[in-house]
């Protein structure tokens, strides 16, 4: 398998990355070939720097990088030799298995879908992020930004996904699917839930237990949380936030220390036709490694076959 990563993504690029990269290899099988796409002499001096000498590892010359702040579209205009744009190129023509950054989350996501697109029959591809359950495991979000609004098809189809995810990748045998909402009640909410509702009551390809409320999100009422990108945003930045005060406090514990991005890697993007993973552009070494293992997970998986048999049923 072979797995690239934007090795000029993030706010501490590229040193993050090498080390994160260095200790993914130690847990990655053998076989397992990573590319390091950005600057070559940057990505040599850290690698000496990091002590990173491995036969899996090859360097992929990459002379530009995307700015953190800078527009999406005009980032991948402006910037077609950026270490993003060609980790796109290799994956569109399937020199790669599976991609992954830290940089611009507008570039990454743009670039997906003007790179290698949708897959046939989405509506719209989302933006999942993996939490810690409270009796243990993992479930999954979905939308967490990259949709801020959305139709009620829209979260029929995220259910989908993001289902299909925990099956594959989280290994959840018949995830349980649940609408946010401000009551359990299916007549409460907005029009835009309260037709989702109905929707995914009648789709027997998920397994819909109804309405969760927030109170509902880290307990086992359900595995898949399906909401708009405008809520599910604010719910994970409000998750991460609690997780650092409490740490500031110097309060631990195992299930909090399950709330930090250092443990997850990143956010995969669901419904493309490739896989792609997000990481948090603050990473250090011990995210990113988290990162590269989430990328080979989900290529391992085969996840967009799956999709695509799914729609095709």
């Amino acid at each position: 398998m072979r797995i690239a990563i934007d090795a000029m993504g993030g706010d501490f690029a590229p040193m993050p990355n090498v080390e994160g990269i260095k200790l993914a290899l130690a847990e990655l099988p053998t076989d397992t070939t990573i590319l390091m796409v950005g600057d070559e002499e940057k990505l040599k001096e850290a690698s000496d720097n990091a002590e990173l000498s491995d036969p899996r590892v090859e360097i992929y010359h990459a002379p530009d990088s995307i700015p953190m702040g800078v527009h999406p579209t005009k980032a991948l205009t402006r910037h077609p030799e950026a270490s993003i744009p060609v980790g796109y190129k290799l994956l569109k023509s399937k020199e790669i298995d599976a991609f992954s950054s830290c940089g611009n989350t507008g570039a990454m996501l743009v670039g997906a879908l003007f790179s290698i697109k949708a897959i046939e029959g989405i509506i719209r591809p989302g933006l999942a992020g993996v939490i810690p359950k409270d009796k243990g495991g993992r479930g999954i979000m979905m939308d967490i930004g990259a949709n801020a609004d959305c139709r009620p098809d829209v979260l029929v189809q995220f259910a989908e996904l993001a289902s299909l995810y925990a099956k594959h990748v989280l290994e959840i045998n018949d995830p349980k699917v649940g609408l946010i909402n401000l009551g359990e009640e299916e007549t409460k909410g907005t029009l835009l839930t309260q037709s989702a509702h109905q929707l995914m009551k009648i789709n027997s390809k998920i397994n819909f237990v109804g309405n969760l409320e927030g109170c509902d999100i880290f307990n086992d009422k359900a595995e898949v949380i399906i909401c708009d990108g405008f809520t599910g945003n604010v719910l994970l930045k409000f998750a991460e936030s609690i997780y650092s005060m409490l740490k500031k406090r110097d309060f631990n514990d195992p299930f909090f220390d399950k709330m930090d991005f250092k443990n997850v890697g990143g956010s995969p993007v669901l419904g493309i036709n490739g896989n792609v993973v997000i990481g948090h552009g603050v990473s250090d070494k011990y995210a990113v490694k988290s990162m590269v293992i989430q990328t080979y997970n989900m290529a391992k998986s085969r996840i967009n076959e799956k999709i695509k048999e799914s729609l095709m049923a």
